[in-house]
């Protein structure tokens, strides 16, 4: 059996791509996108009509509700191609903005409805802020599914959970980058590695107290980490990655249990608004990753709004 085989034995796997032609091979159950992924996409000259069908069929409308209409049409190919759910990311300029990060979770939803797509097959994406997990928690009362993203603290997670969001996407990749930058480290291994020790934190907080929000983890930058972290309810993994993960003969085990979940240290924990703040704050590397995302997926915004201005 290939790597990827196996992995999917112990884990759901998740193509992490807006180039759906590109996931079809590796069938993954769910797929991810964000605005960073859909930049990436629609500059393809395969996905050229789709952008511009979207674009000039809504030209008379805003920019932003343009670009809500070009995510869709993208997620709606995808949703062809996956039998289970897409992630679609509200704008990240909206990432401290609870009432206006309600209102696009709920306008998005519509958007898939009206196109046929049942909302069970759709996860908001929202950035774990504080403002993002406080929209969350409204748009699950209301049956809009949601995956929390950005996040790089257990303190984050444990918000989350509080608010009984659907699934959380915790980063490894960039924490490892964090720590390789701030220490000099170069050489880690699965087992040393920051980034999978940070999801295995939230794994066994989750599992050990029964909480039923879903740990996928992101942000990978190796096979090593993803085998690392096999066992994880999701893992959500680039096509490149994908496509070295089938090309593997090696065993992938699981990483991750309830049994060892239910044994660890963790301790019950629950968090106000100032205590999340503080906590989050005095996590340099969560703040600054956090921060530094957010500020990337803006400038990836930016650049897609371009574009819609240009083609219409």
């Amino acid at each position: 059996m290939t790597a990827l085989d196996q992995l999917k034995q112990h884990t759901t796997v998740v193509a992490d791509t807006g180039d759906f032609a590109a996931m079809a091979q590796f069938l993954p159950q769910d797929a991810t996108t964000n605005p960073s992924l859909i930049l990436k996409a629609v500059q393809k000259p395969e996905y050229q009509p789709l952008f511009e069908t979207a674009v000039k069929t809504h030209a008379a409308e805003s920019v932003e509700d343009i670009m809500d209409h070009v995510l869709v049409a993208f997620g709606v190919e995808i949703l062809k191609i996956v039998p289970g759910r897409v992630s679609s990311e509200v704008d990240a300029r909206l990432s401290f903005d609870t009432a206006a990060s309600i209102a696009k979770g709920r306008r998005i939803i519509a958007l898939y409805e009206a196109q046929g797509i049942s909302r069970e097959r759709i996860l908001i994406k929202l950035a774990s802020t504080w403002e993002g997990i406080k929209a969350a928690e409204v748009l699950e009362k209301e049956g809009i599914h949601t995956n929390l993203t950005l996040m790089f603290s257990l303190a984050q997670a444990i918000a989350c959970a509080d608010v009984n969001v659907t699934l959380i996407s915790p980063f490894v990749g960039r924490i490892t980058d964090w720590f390789k930058k701030q220490t000099g480290t170069t050489d880690y291994t699965a087992d040393t590695d920051p980034g999978v020790a940070s999801v295995k934190t939230i794994y066994n907080y989750y599992k050990k107290f029964g909480i039923k929000t879903q740990v996928m983890g992101a942000s990978f930058r190796n096979t090593a980490q993803i085998i690392g972290l096999a066992g994880c309810d999701l893992l959500t993994i680039s096509p490149d990655l994908l496509a070295t993960l089938q090309e593997m003969t090696d065993s992938v085990p699981a990483a991750l249990n309830v049994a060892d979940a239910a044994a660890s240290d963790a301790v019950k924990t629950q968090y106000t608004e100032a205590a999340f703040r503080l906590a989050l704050n005095n996590d340099a590397m969560a703040i600054e990753k956090l921060s530094e995302g957010i500020r990337q997926f803006c400038i990836d915004t930016e650049k897609f709004a371009e574009l819609i201005n240009a083609a219409r």
